[in-house]
This record gives C-alpha cells, sequence and structure tokens, in this order.
C-alpha cells in the first residue's frame, strides 16, 4: 500500500479532484494550507531566476492506494495539477505497513478499493 500526498495550487483543486474521480479515486483527506518558500526557475543555463512562492494558497491532499494502484494516482495528480509555473506543488510517495478499520477493527488492504 502506498500513501500519495501532494501539495498543490488550491486553483488547481477541481481539476485534480477531477482526475482523481475519472480514474477510480473516490476518497482522500485534503486541507487547505499556507507555506513559504524559494523556487529556483532555470530559464537558461546561465541565468537563474529565484521567485517567492509563499503567497500561493495550496492544499495538502492525502491519499492510501493499493500498490497496483499507484501510477494511475500520481499520473492523475501530476497531469491536472500543473500550470507549468514555479510554485505548482510537490508530491510524495511512502509506503504504508498496514490499515486498520477504526469501526470494524478489520485490517489489510482490501479495505481500499
Amino acid at each position: 500500500m502506498k500513501k500519495v500526498e501532494a501539495i498543490i495550487r488550491k486553483s488547481k483543486f477541481k481539476d485534480v479532484t477531477k482526475s482523481l474521480q475519472e480514474v477510480g479515486v473516490n476518497f482522500f483527506s485534503y486541507w487547505d494550507v499556507t507555506g513559504l518558500g524559494i523556487d529556483k526557475e532555470d530559464n537558461d543555463v546561465s541565468s537563474m531566476v529565484i521567485k517567492e512562492t509563499n503567497n500561493i494558497k495550496r492544499c495538502y491532499l492525502t491519499i492510501i492506494v493499493n500498490d497496483d494502484f499507484e501510477e494511475v494516482t500520481i499520473k492523475a495528480i501530476l497531469e491536472s495539477a500543473t500550470s507549468n509555473a514555479v510554485g505548482d506543488g510537490m508530491l510524495f510517495v511512502s509506503s504504508i505497513n498496514q490499515i486498520y478499520s477504526i469501526r470494524t477493527g478489520e485490517k489489510g488492504s482490501n479495505l481500499l478499493r
């Protein structure tokens, strides 16, 4: 099982949600977040533009999927979240060892899609 986390522009949230639903991801958690940072944009080998990215509103998404669903989830986010500009966000993938249903106490990947 994998945990896919993404920090995306808030303006792209509807596009990402639609793309995730189209590939079968019908449940995820999200938060409106604020962050700050500096991003480097390579326009040319000889010059680099540094831009502050702390004024862009973002959403933080967390999605748990079975291993065989990891790639379609990542692809849906990457394709729908980009504006091809500095500050589009980041995507993180980590392994999940086990999941449990709080209501029933069941465990295992069969609880997912």
